[in-house]
């Protein structure tokens, strides 16, 4: 299997999180200006909703009917924005600080969203106990809270099992929860320490984490990805980093991870296993290496192909039925020319092919 790139869609402003219809005719970005967009990728247009964000849009899903898509921001408050007529017909603040990333439940009836700050808690610049739940969930058609979870901040990543029965969240301290759903409390947790550094350059302090998570198709394992340790965490080099958790065990158990002559150097952000459920993808920010974003064996972890495609890539969806990739990111930071500041934001579309 391969990746060929297909169109390249630019926006005014770094894409943060990505949704898409089924078949892949219309695309919604979260973006850094805190606006909801709509691209056509075929027409190559690309045109605002109503309603932003008070500060980064960070993350965005549509519910299966296709009517709705819900984003969420670092303002902390969701959004819920009707697709015809790109005006917001509800909003709620789900959080005090920035919402990370969201999640919908299979069914689309439930959205997840963490939060969380790193604030030194001791001596040791643990992070401090979290001022609200981390993890919170809603009902996506009437906005109200099901459920709230503790985790420890702050919390990166969520996503939900592929029948919907459990949530699983990971933070920056590399600590994993799975929560079922029905019982309404924690399964399993377990911490790796392959994906935080400890820095005292410039300032003494935490850096890294789990940034993204996958649920096999099976759900008996979990993915996660991010950043190995690294000398000087300000100079976001780590190793770019996957590991597979057997998470029903007890205690859960790693069944694999990437070859180290898999690795360049990078934060990894996105972690996505492909319909046919016989390889994944894994993306996110080149500092060194060859490669920002990279297919794998689901059953060996082998590499099998691998693109450096110039962005940070911050979200990743596949379209009709696997045929297609979206990746969206940012090629640069926002930089002004006589007060303007050219598109920086992209999506970059790739055809999937057999090697």
């Amino acid at each position: 299997m391969k990746l060929t790139k297909d169109k390249d869609l630019s926006l005014p402003t770094g894409v943060l999180g990505l949704a898409a219809a089924a078949d892949g005719t219309r695309l919604y970005a979260a973006c850094m200006d805190g606006a909801l967009y709509e691209c056509d990728p075929m027409a190559g247009k690309v045109s605002p909703f109503a309603d932003r964000h008070g500060s980064y849009a960070s993350g965005c899903v549509l519910l299966p009917d296709g009517k709705t898509v819900i984003s969420a921001g670092y303002d902390g408050w969701l959004l819920w924005h009707d697709v015809a007529s790109k005006q917001c017909f509800r909003r709620l603040q789900s959080h005090k600080f920035w919402s990370w990333q969201l999640a919908l439940s299979p069914d689309g009836s439930r959205v997840a969203t963490v939060t969380g700050q790193y604030l030194a808690g001791g001596e040791r610049y643990e992070p401090a106990a979290a001022a609200e739940p981390a993890v919170k969930i809603y009902d996506t058609r009437t906005g109200d809270l099901v459920q709230s979870f503790d985790h420890g901040p702050p919390v990166l990543c969520v996503a939900f099992s592929p029948d919907g029965k459990h949530l699983a969240a990971a933070n920056m301290m590399g600590e994993v929860r799975v929560w079922d759903l029905d019982a309404g409390k924690l399964s399993t947790q377990f911490t790796t320490p392959d994906f935080t550094s400890w820095g005292i350059i410039k300032s003494p302090h935490y850096c890294g984490g789990i940034y993204g998570l996958a649920f096999a198709p099976d759900g008996a394992s979990l993915l996660c990805c991010g950043m190995g340790p690294m000398t000087d965490p300000m100079a976001g080099n780590g190793k770019q980093t996957w590991q597979r958790f057997a998470w029903t065990e007890n205690p859960p158990k790693k069944l694999s991870e990437i070859r180290e002559s898999d690795q360049g150097r990078g934060l990894m952000e996105v972690v996505r296993f492909h319909p046919d459920h016989k390889t994944f993808i894994m993306a996110g920010k080149l500092a060194q290496g060859k490669w920002n974003a990279a297919l794998f064996d689901s059953n060996t972890g082998n590499l099998i192909h691998a693109i450096d495609n110039k962005m940070r890539v911050t979200d990743a969806t596949w379209l009709n039925n696997g045929t297609q990739l979206a990746l969206c990111g940012a090629t640069s930071q926002e930089r002004k020319k006589d007060g303007k500041c050219s598109d920086f934001g992209h999506i970059k579309l790739y055809d999937v092919t057999p090697a």
